[in-house]
């Protein structure tokens, strides 16, 4: 059922041999079943069904991601031996990046081979590069991992791409721009500036690098990716071209670094508050004549023995309440000698 759904998809082309044609033209192949290959040029657009599933490329894009990691993978291993991990994934990355997928599809004439409906945005969908990965997928099946090697090692790379360079060439601005700042202990943002859409409805972003509260480069981009790092590039441009720009960069950081190094005054202590205890708060009690006998006394906490006999001497003022403020000192005395005999 599929064979002959496929069969029956318009093609741009007036007989199905310029299809044969264009696929040997493309990966030096004849198909042997030209149907892996139709589906890899279906685009999504299209809306297809059968049996209600999409007939489009996006599986077959799937498995040529894959063969493609794995293909290239071996490449670049083979070529650059002794060189650690981090090199081989970062060469293979440039490599199948979408970017680099898509410039080798306009090469290669893909692009105009996608069956679509024609109002695919121009911008940021990849097309290109997704019908590329698709047709590595289409090939495998068809002829298996060996032709798909054959096909990136003898025909892509020799004639479209040069590994060599590839792979030494840093195309990573933003990586290259953190790794600067952390070298140099400086912090650095991506601030958004704006996102909006263009003519034909495609998301637009623009992005500003902010270096210790200094504005640096900003870049547009039909992806967060793709402006952060055209930002990324102009700022590295301008670091190396404006010596003022460095400076001020600096100069902030050590505003910054002289703010945090400061000292901090009037430090809370750590210790808790003194609050008096009962036998503080007490009431004193009276004190003796300093005998030896009061000391001994005060030492137990029994009462003073001069406590009794005062009320023989004396008698204290302190010890009578004034009834009115308006009383003459004979009168204070006058109550105070008679709260005296009373009390004897």
């Amino acid at each position: 059922m599929l064979n002959n759904f496929i069969g029956r998809i318009r093609l741009p082309f007036r007989k199905e041999k310029e299809l044969f044609s264009a696929i040997y033209a493309i990966t030096g192949v004849y198909p042997k079943n030209i149907k892996y290959y139709k589906l890899a040029l279906m685009h999504k657009s299209i809306m297809r069904k059968e049996k209600g599933k999409p007939l489009n490329n996006e599986r077959l894009e799937y498995l040529g991601d894959g063969i493609l990691d794995a293909v290239v993978g071996d490449i670049v291993f083979q070529r650059f031996e002794g060189k650690g991990e981090g090199f081989l994934t970062n060469a293979r990355s440039k490599i199948v990046q979408r970017d680099t997928l898509n410039q080798l599809a306009e090469q290669l004439g893909i692009t105009q081979l996608i069956i679509s409906n024609g109002h695919v945005s121009s911008h940021n969908n990849y097309m290109g590069g997704n019908a590329f990965e698709a047709l590595v997928g289409a090939l495998y099946l068809d002829r298996g991992y060996k032709a798909c090697m054959t096909f990136m090692a003898d025909r892509i790379l020799k004639r479209y791409l040069n590994l060599e360079k590839i792979a030494y060439k840093e195309v990573n601005f933003k990586s290259k721009l953190i790794e600067w700042c952390q070298k140099n202990r400086i912090k650095v943002d991506y601030k958004l500036l704006k996102q909006q859409k263009d003519a034909t409805g495609s998301p637009k972003f623009c992005y500003q690098v902010v270096m210790e509260s200094v504005p640096c480069g900003s870049g547009s981009g039909y992806s967060k990716k793709e402006s952060q790092q055209e930002a990324s590039k102009i700022t590295l441009s301008r670091l190396r071209k404006e010596p003022q720009l460095v400076r001020a960069i600096f100069n902030a950081k050590g505003e910054k670094t002289k703010q945090e190094e400061n000292p901090v005054y009037n430090v809370p202590s750590t210790e808790e508050e003194h609050k008096p205890s009962a036998a503080e708060t007490a009431p004193s009690e009276p004190q003796g004549d300093g005998s030896a006998k009061e000391k001994r006394d005060a030492r137990q906490g029994k009462p003073a023995t001069r406590q009794k006999e005062r009320k023989n001497d004396d008698f204290d003022l302190s010890d009578v309440k004034i009834k009115s403020a308006a009383q003459t000192r004979e009168e204070i005395i006058a109550a105070a000698e008679q709260a005296a005999f009373a009390e004897g």
